[in-house]
């Protein structure tokens, strides 16, 4: 389906980001990763995209400095190509109150989560409208669509996300080059699975317990979501069958904003 189609995707090491990536090539996508972590995590993650036929590369890039952000997407259309699918995951959080909250991790989260992917769609999308196909997915989550005491960087910038793809969706109308925010809830990753454990280690309560307590207020469904349904969407929007969805938040939580 998407053989010959290029695509870049930040924080991809693992998690959503590499759920995504990995299913982009399986569609037959050439794939730029990019994210922190050690060389034999960046060879494991580049020779399992290589297996799928495809094109697949690396580029470490810090996305809080512009110039590594410019050099991403130049390494990337020399080495694979112009980019065509545009994927921004990389994110970074902190938990304070707003009178407590570090001046740095907010400026760190303004960079990560929001300049960055308004530099890389600046970047790439005058070529995608000149090729007249481009899919751009946002990763943003249930927490661009309401607030949440104490996590005011995220969703500061996960709103603001979602805001930038909806102009990028108005801009792209004419040149078949489409946008979208991607808005899971709790997702089954090595991060959430890190705070699961912390919280069951020496509370005396069982692994059904601490999940239960970790989904009040959250997903009426009592499950966490799979990156690989995430990826899923994410595949969907770059097909033509998805060409008239666009500028749309989509909500992959179990229920949460039903509830």
């Amino acid at each position: 389906m998407l053989a010959g189609r290029v695509a870049l995707v930040t924080g991809s090491l693992d998690g959503i980001g590499f759920a995504i990536a990995d299913a982009l090539a399986k569609q037959g996508a050439a794939v730029m990763l990019n994210g922190f972590g050690e060389a034999s995590l960046v060879a494991e993650r580049v020779a399992t995209l290589r297996a799928h036929g495809v094109g697949a590369k690396y580029h470490g890039a810090d996305l809080a400095h512009l110039p590594q952000v410019e050099d991403l997407v130049a390494t990337t259309v020399r080495a694979l190509g112009p980019v065509d699918i545009l994927v921004n995951s990389a994110v970074t959080r902190h938990w304070d109150s707003i009178e407590d909250y570090p001046t740095d991790k907010w400026e760190l989260a303004l960079a990560v989560n929001l300049t960055a992917p308004f530099h890389l769609m600046r970047l790439t999308m005058a070529g995608m409208k000149q090729r007249r196909w481009g899919r751009i997915i946002n990763l943003a989550s249930t927490y661009g669509l309401r607030g949440v005491a104490r996590r005011a960087d995220y969703c500061a910038t996960k709103h603001g996300l979602i805001g930038l793809t909806q102009v990028a969706a108005l801009e792209g109308l004419e040149f078949n080059v489409t946008c979208n925010a991607l808005c899971p809830g709790a997702v089954d990753t090595p991060n959430t699975r890190r705070t699961l454990a912390t919280r069951w280690a020496g509370s005396g309560k069982s692994e059904e317990e601490v999940m239960r307590a970790f989904m009040v207020g959250k997903q009426p469904s009592g499950r966490l979501v799979t990156s690989e349904r995430v990826a899923a969407l994410a595949v969907f929007l770059c097909s033509d069958a998805a060409a008239d969805i666009t500028g749309t938040p989509l909500a992959i939580d179990g229920g949460w904003l039903a509830s």
